[in-house]
């Protein structure tokens, strides 16, 4: 058997469709059939039960499916090793970011990221957490920039920075009078959130759980940005909590209606996140000194606690 049919394998355990993953592997459909059906030969075994739609993996399929990943994955290490001796930094790097990352870090650190190297062609995508897990179990990005800990023995994650939750809080609000606030101040029924699907979101709702009971049947309000939450907040529909950096680009006035916490602040840990494959680790310590060089002037607070992302059950 060969590399190239157990990535024709790995294809069609993932999409369940003959057609769709010779369109991914970009060959014709016989062709990819044909491979497949050489291995299953070759072994005396059938890897896909064909007769259920989608195509399901058959118990054997299975075992064979998860020793190919670790195949596909230790041949493309190969080369790997070969890039990193060389010292060569380039070549497709996929990285994922989130949404409410997404706007305020890129900008940040992109440029002179491209200009200190050239050679690497960043593909990038925005993703909420979950697509960002699945995408780099199955191998469809290099690496992704989310909120941590994800606690997923299959994912490492390097820290770039802690990032403080910030309460934008309009004029007609009681806490506005107020220089600093505490999570006591705030109630959650009146805290306009993201919507579903939000890292950010989960850790708002697991910040107030630890200071009171919360009756989660009075969300009304839910979107999909920071400036529109802001606007809702100002019509006088709630208050708000903004990320710090997204805090930095809001007009004057605006400004005048954030409140920080006391310390310890409740921030979220932000981190380069990667498959324990640990292929191109070059571009990714790459983008980890990049990102490190740009924040560390943007964000200096180190009395912080660190707020999970992670839903609870």
């Amino acid at each position: 058997m060969t590399i190239t049919q157990l990535q024709y394998v790995l294809a069609v355990a993932e999409h369940k469709n003959f057609t769709l993953a010779a369109e991914k592997c970009f060959v014709t459909q016989p062709t990819l059939s044909m491979q497949i059906q050489k291995i299953e030969e070759e072994l005396n075994i059938l890897i896909f039960d064909r007769s259920k739609k989608p195509i399901q993996l058959t118990d054997i399929g299975q075992k064979i499916v998860n020793q190919a990943k670790n195949i596909v994955n230790e041949a493309d290490r190969i080369k790997d090793i070969v890039e990193q001796q060389k010292g060569f930094i380039g070549g497709e790097f996929r990285l994922g970011i989130i949404p409410t990352i997404m706007p305020t870090l890129l900008p940040m650190f992109l440029s002179n990221f491209i200009k200190k190297y050239p050679k690497v062609k960043l593909l990038i995508e925005e993703l909420n957490t979950d697509e960002i897990i699945v995408k780099l179990k199955n191998g469809h990005l290099d690496a992704a920039i989310a909120a941590t800990p994800l606690e997923d023995e299959k994912i490492k994650e390097i820290v770039l920075y802690f990032e403080p939750f910030v309460a934008y809080i309009p004029e007609h609000h009681a806490s506005f009078q107020k220089e600093e606030i505490e999570v006591a101040d705030l109630n959650l029924n009146e805290i306009l959130l993201l919507q579903d699907g939000h890292c950010f979101r989960d850790g708002i709702l697991n910040l107030c759980k630890n200071g009171s009971d919360i009756d989660q049947t009075n969300f009304q309000i839910q979107s999909g940005s920071f400036e529109t939450l802001i606007k809702l907040a100002d019509e006088g529909l709630g208050t708000t909590l903004l990320p710090y950096l997204h805090t930095l680009d809001l007009k004057e006035s605006d400004k005048l209606k954030l409140r920080n916490f006391k310390e310890p602040k409740p921030a979220r840990e932000v981190s380069l996140i990667y498959p324990k494959s640990e292929l191109k680790m070059q571009i990714i310590d790459a983008l980890r000194s990049t990102i490190a060089g740009v924040v560390k002037g943007a964000i200096v607070f180190q009395n912080v606690q660190i707020i999970s992302p992670l839903q609870k059950k």
